[in-house]
């Protein structure tokens, strides 16, 4: 018996809960967008749904004030990502949602943004649905709405943007994303690039290379809707250096409506095709 394994200490990847053995009600899922980080801009039913948690599985940069939301006795658990940094494999995530709501537990998975807006909610839809389990969607303000309101920038504006794409600035192995460049460089459309901080020199080497102007509009914002907001207005050739200053989670957006966060700021009217100025939001 030496070699027994001590009890109570699971396999990483496996959930093990307690309890009587006996019928179990069916637990759910909730797939819950949390917003870009201003518990203000948290949905009604994202609320709801957090009130009725016992578990809470949630993203790193879901903020306290929005976890404070569930019951006392909810447990919480992160699952923190950041690049090349993953406290728990997606498929560990997605068998931990199972396990949970199998036991009868009403599961919230708390994603920053909206679950279906590069959240891999898709995948943990799936994973449930092949489960067995009943899961529910909750949109939620994804961080690209948030960017453009705070800077008085619309993602669409007649005139001057007719379409708003999202594009994800790497793919899953890590390279550079394979996209229609061509497409996306027509001009009078907004294109907004999450996840792009570490490859903006490739993106904005690819849309100039296809035909996009450079000195087409551009703005950086750094931890959209937080009291630590920060903006940086440039251009699409001074995209490279612009994400250079930036350290946390933020959104590339390009296009002609990104004129109206450069002309509300009368100091950067005429600045060169690769100047920027930051703007902090206090």
């Amino acid at each position: 018996m030496r070699n027994r394994k001590p009890e109570n200490q699971p396999a990483r990847g496996l959930v093990v809960l307690g309890g009587a053995r006996g019928p179990r009600r069916a637990g759910e899922v909730w797939l819950v967008g949390a917003g870009p980080g201003d518990p203000e801009l948290l949905t009604i039913k994202a609320l709801k749904a957090l009130q009725r948690a016992d578990v809470v599985v949630h993203d790193g940069l879901v903020s306290g004030e929005i976890l404070d939301l569930a019951p006392s006795a909810a447990r919480r658990i992160s699952v923190a990502k950041r690049k090349s940094r993953h406290s728990y494999a997606q498929g560990e995530i997605n068998r931990m949602l199972v396990a949970f709501a199998q036991e009868g537990l009403n599961v919230v998975r708390l994603k920053g943004g909206d679950p279906f807006i590069f959240g891999r909610g898709g995948e943990e839809l799936e994973a449930c649905r092949e489960a067995g389990v009943e899961c529910h969607v909750v949109p939620g303000v994804t961080a690209a709405l948030a960017a453009g309101a705070n800077a008085g920038a619309p993602l669409t504006h007649r005139g001057a943007a007719q379409a708003v794409t999202f594009v994800t600035g790497h793919a899953a192995s890590g390279a550079e994303p394979d996209l229609d460049w061509e497409s996306l460089a027509k001009v009078n459309q907004t294109v907004v690039i999450y996840m792009g901080v570490s490859t903006a020199a490739g993106i904005a080497a690819r849309l100039i290379g296809a035909g996009r102007a450079g000195s087409t509009p551009a703005l950086v914002v750094e931890n959209a809707s937080r009291a630590d907001e920060r903006r940086i207005v440039t251009t699409l050739a001074g995209l490279p250096a612009a994400a250079e200053s930036v350290h946390g989670p933020a959104l590339l957006i390009v296009g002609e409506a990104m004129s109206l966060a450069l002309a509300s700021t009368p100091a950067i009217e005429g600045l060169a095709a690769t100047s920027n100025l930051e703007l902090r939001v206090k």
